[in-house]
């Protein structure tokens, strides 16, 4: 039997980040989730957001991390 992978844990969320070619809205529909969740995931784990995500999503994303750091 295959041990289960948790999709939300951090090595795993960066590297299907990765696959997801580092697009936050492409990972938000592979894992079926809302945007600002899958922020909050990213940031939970310090997974550095790309330069085109942080254009977009940068604010929220740092208030989630300082949130989260808290």
């Amino acid at each position: 039997m295959e041990p289960r992978v948790d999709p939300t844990d951090g090595r795993v969320l960066e590297r299907n980040y990765d696959y997801a070619q580092k697009n936050v809205r492409l990972l938000s529909m592979w894992y079926d989730c809302e945007l600002e969740r899958m922020l909050e995931l990213l940031a939970e784990h310090e997974i550095e957001l790309s330069r085109n995500d942080r254009q977009q999503f940068g604010t929220c994303y740092q208030l989630l991390r300082q949130r989260s750091s808290c």
